[in-house]
């Protein structure tokens, strides 16, 4: 008698399990609507809460149905060890079953993909001295470099004052104070400084007043020091480029492995 109500109680499971309504299949495998829930659940706790994020965790699951896949043939399918160890870093806080184990499953083809990516695609990129420059200089216009700079600050200079480079930071002040104004010296990091501040002073030279920011005020750059930082910015600027390339092209290779699979979504909304 007792196996005959464990025998129903496995079989009521399975049936319950495949009562679930068949959304889409990728390669043969099912993804039900209690998939998507699941996923859909996921991606709020992640802060993604946008309006047709059920159709969005469809396209999330096939993603990561093909990168698995594709990731088996190199033998880059992450160990359970390394995907718990990720999840637990996540600290996505309390899932239920069906939760957890989709998120297992996005972490483990993400880990699957980045060692792809580093395997497959990172040692094609080559990035030039002129990338690097280029790099460089988007990096001081949007978000500042570590280099110490000594400057000076006018406030509220008046459009008609002309004012000429002076010999010396020293020259610069006194020159300010002859005018009238109450010159600020100051030493700072440059990525410390506000975006006006970094877009006023981009490109000039030193002992060369800025043109004025929105709010009057002209700088005057007299000194620069690198930082112990600054000796590693080319390696980090060649490191993000490599990867900014890589991704992108990771992407690419992602469409074409996402055409080539067997994807039939079976409802229309689902449909794209």
């Amino acid at each position: 008698m007792r196996k005959f109500i464990l025998f129903i109680m496995v079989s009521c499971a399975t049936i319950c399990a495949n009562a679930a309504t068949v959304i889409a299949t990728v390669d043969g495998k099912p993804v039900t609507d209690t998939d998507i829930t699941a996923r859909t659940k996921l991606m709020a706790r992640q802060g993604n809460t946008a309006t047709d994020n059920r159709r969005q965790a469809l396209q999330n699951i096939i993603d990561d149905s093909v990168k698995l896949n594709y990731a088996a043939k190199f033998n880059a399918t992450p160990s359970d060890k390394d995907v718990d160890a990720e999840l637990k870093h996540m600290n996505l806080g309390d899932l239920s079953a069906s939760e957890r184990e989709m998120a297992r499953s996005a972490v483990r083809a993400n880990i699957a993909w980045q060692v792809i990516v580093a395997r497959t695609i990172m040692p094609t990129i080559d990035v030039t001295d002129e990338d690097i420059k280029k790099e460089k200089a988007s990096l001081e216009r949007e978000h500042g470099l570590p280099i110490e700079m000594t400057m000076v600050r006018l406030l509220n200079v008046p459009s008609d004052i002309k004012l000429t480079k002076p010999k010396s930071c020293d020259d610069a002040v006194n020159m300010a104070e002859r005018l009238g104004g109450k010159p600020r010296k100051f030493t700072a990091v440059q990525y410390e400084l506000a975006p006006d501040i970094r877009e006023s002073i981009a490109g000039i030279g030193k002992l060369t007043w800025s043109k004025p920011t929105d709010s009057g005020s002209v700088f005057l750059v007299c000194d620069t020091k690198k930082t112990k930082e600054y000796g590693k910015l080319d390696d980090i600027i060649k490191q993000n480029a490599i990867y900014k390339q890589s991704m992108f092209i990771a992407d690419q290779q992602l469409k074409q492995l996402r055409r080539r699979a067997v994807v039939i979504i079976n409802d229309d909304r689902y449909k794209i």
